[in-house]
Order: structure tokens, then C-alpha cells, then sequence
């Protein structure tokens, strides 16, 4: 019976398993709701949510943290294509298959359970979208069990419906509006998709279709929205741009949202098969822009022509479709029949904070925080300079905060000129408080400088460069601190908390603001002679009007080893925070221009944490890249060729040398056989040549018919020994 039991409840759990296919896994849309099914348990979404958990924000932080590589029990398998073989098989998939024929795909569809086609972001899908329901649609006899067809379709389908009310255009449309539905002209294949899956699911039993409308999708990477985020990060404009008026109505959701509806949809099968998914906000272009420049940008927006759309290379014709899209719609259905753990129900602007952690999360945008200290001329301006280069952060020095603080105060106190249009009442009472502010302000900083020989006392000094390093440019991208905080003091007064918040952790670690406080602190240092020895060694131009003359440099070099030489030193106040400080000693580098030490910190620090290389740069580095192995390629060939020329000229002296050789070998060899010779000529001549010639004339007079014996016979008989 035990066994009966287990083999029971093995079967029910391999029946709850469902195998899902999602087109394009490689795509911003298909991924998220890959990741997302991939961690959810298969029915799911049938328990209702109690009200503490859907009040809650651990729901919330559940499902942004639920893209853990952790395979739970009863998820849902997911397979799907890929655009191209060169980026890697997201690792939640199952399977995945890359530009394979139709027939095959279409087996791969047989397999599974579930099939998604999301067209809300690829247009090209559409047409492999009404293939495969088309295709599944003819095998419906051949279905073992039910198999749903879900169309991930657009809003844009219904961009230019007429209004239920002429009189009141705010209400919205809801599902039971769709057969109204008219599409914008550049989704005109959307709408044809949806009738085309409405009308293939009449088979309830066999092969349920749904078509599900979703709004600008937005949360994670970013998605449309992605190039404001990271025009404001980048900081590269005074303000972000709102096309046209900006007062068009978009509908948008959460894409792990979307994702939510999809999972109800599989888990409920519910009999309404059009469904519109959007969030609860009513929000328009310029309230989602003026959002983003707030928390993330430079504060400001402004509104350009629609025109200038086109001109911002991050954004498709589809994006600026959705973005200008004025439509308002209500999600009824979603709301009263599933149970769906929202993350952005109230919309984008409400949850902004969430949704900018999980945007920089996902795209690596933290900030580097670096503080450089050292004596002077040990080379702390020139290495923040490279750093900041490297990671593209802010190079942040102590005379131009200063400098740009006074510039600013000055600018607000001067007199306005007519002109800039009718401000309100409140906004005319706060910019002369502001005024008035600045001015007490910049009369302190300046009657202190008068004071104190053109130097600033620490409290104007430590609070501009609280307020640089709490800058949005300097929270988005971060900092290296140059030269500053010099003691303990001035360290404790820059980076401690508000004093309501030092209460609470009195008698725990030293209170920290841990927005500006730096996580990497470099202490350079060298020896005294090393450094007089670089001082001296640097150009009179250089020198001029700076701290590195003698007097001031020998000065400030011994008020700093006087500095760091008692018991709280700044780098004892970040030891006691445990960010314990990178110590490189310049002068046993023995590099002038400190690579080496620049080699060493980016090794402790790590990778650049933005978003990268742009275009641009890419083109650029790739073009250095090209010019150098060109140059490489060039300078081997010349390297070889000279080698051969050096072996040829090599090789021809030396046949040279051997020929000289021979002919001497050959004339100390002749001469050697003549001397050799000299002694059997003169005994031919003495002894035999006389007798010879004799009997050889003697031949020649008588021509006898055998020459040979007659001379033998006359050389016997004429033998001078024998006469």
C-alpha cells in the first residue's frame, strides 16, 4: 500500500510539471518572463494572497529576487529560439533552439504544454507567430491534452480607438472593449495576429488560445525606457527630453508584472481570452520623464518636437510609437480573477525607488567611491586623473569644488533679468530665501578667506564637498576624492551621519553616511628624499605659481608627516570603519610616470562598473587595435626582412671566403705537385729520355710491323748499364 501511495504521488507531481515555449529568450521581454515562470511552482498562482503578504514588501523583494539560479520543484520548464548562436543559452532555459527549419520547430511545439509568442517588442515575429498557431491548430486531433496558446501582443493595437465617451475622454477601455479596438498604422500585423490566435482557439478542450495586450513594458533592464535612464546616468545633457507636449497618456506594466499575468493565465485557463495588462497609474510621457531626471539625471526635463525622437539612436520606430501612444486603459479582469503578487501595481512613478535599485543591479551601474591620500608630490592627482579615465567617474579636487561652489552662490545672489516668465507665489518666496541664503553663505566663505590669507576653514570646505559628493553625477557614476580628507577630524566631520540618525548606533561602529563614504581609500607614500629628489626634478614651468615650490613644498611635507604621525590619523578612522586602506609605497616602484601603481589599484579595485564602451569608443579602440597590429605586422616584416638581408649577405661572404679558399687550395696543391715533380723529371731526362728518343727514331726510320717489340728489343739491346 506504502508504495502504491509513493507511486500515486509521483505521478501527480510529473502531471504538474508543464513544459513551456517562449520565442526569443534572448530578447528584454521573453527573458523576464522566462526567468520568471522558470521559478514559479506550477499552480501556483491558484492560492490566493492574503492581505498581510500583498501589503508586505518581502512579496515584492521575493519576486525581484527570484531570478536565483536555484531550480525549485514543480517549476515550469522553459524552452524557446534564440536570435543568433553568439549570445549564450540563458541558463534557466531548458533548451534552446537557433534558426532551425519550420518543420522542426514545429515538433519542438508539439512537445510542450504551453506555447508564448511575444511580439510586443520584435515586429519580424509576427509572421512565426501565425505560422505556429496556424500549424498547431491543423494537429489539434493529435493532442494528447490540452495545449494554450498565449499571444504577447501590444497596446498599440488599440492606439487610435475612438472614445466610449465623445463627452469625457478619460474613461478608459477595458477587456471587454476589444472588438473596438482600432490599431495604430504601424501594428497593423499586430491586430491581424490577435484575430488570427482568437479565431484558432475555439477548441476549448484541445487548444486554448489568449491574446494578452501589455502595456510599455519597463523594471529590469530598463526596456523602452532604458535610453532615458541612461541619458540621465551618463549626465551627458542639461536636461532630459519629452517629445511633444508630453501630456499623452501611456499605459505601461511592470515587465515581472506581465509576467505575473501570464503565469495566471496558464495556471487559471480562464474563459475570457482577451486580456489587457497594465498597472493602476495614469501617468503621462512627462511624468515618466521628469521621474527619471529626478532620481537619476540632472532634475530637469524639457520639450522638444516629436521629430527629435527619431534622433536618439537607442530608440526604434516601435519604441517611439509606445512613447507617444495617448491611450487610457484598466486591467478589470486581471484585477478581480487573478492572484498575482504585484511588484508596480500603483505604477512607475510610485515605486521609482525599486525599480532605479533593480535597473543598476541588473545593468552593473554602481558606484566607485575612491579617496587618494598622500604627501605631497608622490603622485595622488596623476593617478586620480588616469582612475577616473579608467572608470569614468569624477576626478573630484579640492580647489575646483571650492572654486565652482563660490561661482554657484554668486550666480544665485546676482540679479535676474527680466524676461524668464511669471513665477508662482511659493516658488517667488523660496528663490529669495535661496537668495538670501546664499548671500549669508558667500559672505562667510569670503570673510574667511580674507581672514585666514586666502585659505577657507574646514567647515565651508567639509560641507561643499559633502554637497559635490551627494551630487547626482557623483551617486550615479562615483568619485575619486583627491588629496581630502587630510585628518581624522576633517574625515569624521565629511562622512558622519545626520545627528538624529547617530542616536540610534551609539556605542556600535562610528556613524557613517554610507552614500558618500568612500569603499576604496589608496594611501600612497614615499621617502622624503624621493620626493624632494621628484620636486626638484620638475620643470621651472611646472613649479610656477604652485605648492611644489621649495618653501611651500618642504612646508607642507612636514605638516603632513607631522599630521600622520600621532595616534588618530584619517587612515586610523577608515581602519575603524574596516575599510582598511590600499598602502603603495611610489618610491620602491621606481616609475616615474606610476603605471605601475595605477596596474596595482585597478587589480585591487576591479572592473569599471558602467555601462561600458560606447559605439563610438568601441570604433575607436577597435581602429587603435587595427592601427597597431598593422604597425606590429609592418615593423615584423621589416624585422624579417632585415633578418634575411643580414642572412644573405652573411651567406655570400661566406661563399666568398670559401671560394678564396679553394683557389688557395688549388694553387698550394699545384705548386706542391710541381715541387714533387722536379726530382723524376731530372731522372727521366738523365736516365731514360736519351735511349728512348734513340730507339723511337731508330722506329720511325726502319717502320718495322711491330713498333712496340722492336722497340723493346732495341731498348734491350742499346741498355747503356749492359754496354
Amino acid at each position: 500500500m506504502a508504495d502504491e501511495g509513493e507511486m500515486t504521488a509521483q505521478t501527480k507531481k510529473v502531471i504538474r510539471i508543464q513544459r513551456v515555449f517562449i520565442n526569443l529568450l534572448d530578447s528584454y521581454s521573453s527573458r523576464n518572463i522566462g526567468k520568471f515562470l522558470s521559478n514559479c511552482v506550477v499552480g501556483a498562482s491558484l492560492e490566493e494572497i492574503t492581505e498581510e503578504e500583498e501589503e508586505g514588501e518581502d512579496s515584492k523583494s521575493a519576486i525581484l529576487d527570484a531570478f536565483s539560479p536555484k531550480v525549485k520543484e514543480g517549476t515550469f520548464q522553459i524552452v524557446g529560439t534564440l536570435s543568433t548562436l553568439e549570445k549564450p543559452r540563458p541558463d534557466f532555459a531548458v533548451e534552446t533552439y537557433c534558426a532551425i527549419p519550420r518543420e522542426d520547430l514545429l515538433m519542438r511545439l508539439l512537445e510542450c504544454d504551453v506555447i508564448i509568442y511575444n511580439i510586443s517588442e520584435n515586429p519580424q515575429q509576427v509572421e512565426e507567430a501565425v505560422w505556429a498557431v496556424s500549424a498547431l491548430n491543423e494537429e489539434v486531433s493529435h493532442f494528447e491534452k490540452r495545449k494554450v496558446f498565449i499571444l504577447v501582443s501590444t497596446v498599440m493595437t488599440w492606439a487610435r480607438s475612438k472614445p466610449l465617451d465623445l463627452d469625457d475622454s478619460d474613461i478608459p477601455f477595458t477587456e471587454e472593449d476589444y472588438r473596438r479596438r482600432k490599431n495604430h498604422p504601424n501594428f497593423l500585423d499586430h491586430i491581424h495576429a490577435e484575430k488570427m490566435v482568437l479565431k484558432f482557439g475555439k477548441n476549448v478542450k484541445k487548444f486554448t488560445t489568449y491574446v494578452v495586450a501589455a502595456g510599455l513594458q519597463y523594471g529590469v533592464e530598463g526596456g523602452i525606457l532604458h535610453s532615458f535612464f541612461k541619458m540621465a546616468w551618463l549626465g551627458e545633457v542639461p536636461a532630459l527630453p519629452v517629445f511633444g507636449d508630453g501630456t499623452n497618456v501611456i499605459p505601461a506594466i511592470h515587465v515581472l508584472d506581465l509576467a505575473g499575468v501570464i503565469q495566471n493565465v496558464i495556471d487559471h485557463v480562464p474563459k475570457l481570452h482577451y486580456l489587457v495588462a497594465v498597472d493602476e497609474s495614469v501617468h503621462t510621457l512627462e511624468d515618466l520623464v521628469k521621474c527619471i531626471s529626478k532620481h537619476t539625471g540632472p532634475g530637469k526635463i524639457q520639450k522638444v518636437p516629436k521629430e527629435n525622437a527619431f534622433l536618439t539612436k537607442d530608440l526604434t520606430q516601435e519604441n517611439i510609437d509606445h512613447l507617444l501612444v495617448n491611450l487610457r486603459m484598466e486591467t478589470l479582469f486581471v484585477k478581480e480573477n487573478f492572484n498575482i503578487r504585484w511588484v508596480a501595481q500603483e505604477g512607475f512613478v510610485e515605486n521609482i525607488s525599486s525599480i532605479l535599485k533593480e535597473y543598476k543591479q541588473n545593468q552593473g551601474l554602481l558606484p566607485i567611491k575612491i579617496c587618494i591620500l598622500g604627501p605631497p608630490a608622490v603622485g595622488k592627482s596623476s593617478i586620480a586623473e588616469v582612475l577616473s579615465k579608467h572608470y569614468k567617474t569624477h576626478h573630484v579636487k579640492l580647489k575646483d569644488i571650492i572654486s565652482e561652489a563660490i561661482a554657484k552662490l554668486e550666480a544665485i545672489v546676482a540679479p535676474k533679468e527680466g524676461g524668464e516668465g511669471e513665477e508662482s507665489e511659493e516658488e517667488e518666496e523660496e528663490s529669495v530665501e535661496n537668495v538670501y541664503n546664499a548671500q549669508e553663505l558667500l559672505d562667510g566663505v569670503k570673510e574667511s578667506m580674507e581672514q585666514n590669507a586666502g585659505r577657507l576653514e574646514d567647515q565651508y570646505v567639509i560641507r561643499f564637498v559633502r554637497e559635490k559628493l551627494k551630487s547626482m553625477p557623483c551617486m550615479n557614476q562615483g568619485y575619486i576624492l583627491d588629496g581630502f580628507p587630510k585628518t581624522y577630524d576633517q574625515a569624521k566631520d565629511l562622512f558622519n551621519q545626520e545627528e538624529e540618525e547617530e542616536e540610534e548606533v551609539r556605542g556600535k561602529m562610528l556613524p557613517f553616511d554610507k552614500l558618500t563614504i568612500p569603499e576604496f581609500v589608496c594611501a600612497l607614500d614615499a621617502s622624503d628624499e624621493f620626493l624632494k629628489e621628484r620636486v626638484i626634478n620638475l620643470p621651472e614651468s611646472f613649479v610656477a605659481g604652485t605648492h611644489y615650490s621649495q618653501d611651500r613644498f618642504l612646508w607642507a611635507l612636514s605638516n603632513y608627516r607631522d599630521t600622520n604621525t600621532e595616534d588618530k590619523t584619517v587612515f586610523n578612522y577608515f581602519d575603524e570603519l574596516e575599510i582598511h586602506p590600499i598602502h603603495i609605497d611610489v618610491g620602491k616602484l621606481e616609475d616615474a610616470q606610476n603605471r605601475l601603481a595605477v596596474k596595482q589599484l585597478i587589480k585591487e579595485i576591479g572592473k569599471p562598473r558602467n555601462y561600458g564602451l560606447t559605439d563610438e569608443e568601441k570604433a575607436e579602440e577597435e581602429r587603435k587595435a587595427a592601427e597597431e597590429l598593422l604597425a606590429k605586422e609592418a615593423m615584423e616584416k621589416a624585422d624579417r626582412e632585415r633578418q634575411e638581408a643580414l642572412e644573405m649577405a652573411e651567406k655570400m661572404a661566406r661563399w666568398e671566403e670559401w671560394n678564396k679558399r679553394l683557389e688557395e687550395v688549388k694553387r698550394e696543391e699545384t705548386e706542391l705537385l710541381e715541387a714533387q715533380s722536379v726530382p723524376l723529371r731530372n731522372y727521366l731526362m738523365t736516365y731514360v729520355m736519351p735511349t728512348l728518343m734513340q730507339g723511337l727514331n731508330e722506329c720511325c726510320k726502319v717502320r718495322p710491323e711491330d713498333p712496340v717489340d722492336f722497340l723493346a728489343e732495341y731498348l734491350f739491346k742499346n741498355n747503356p748499364e749492359t754496354q
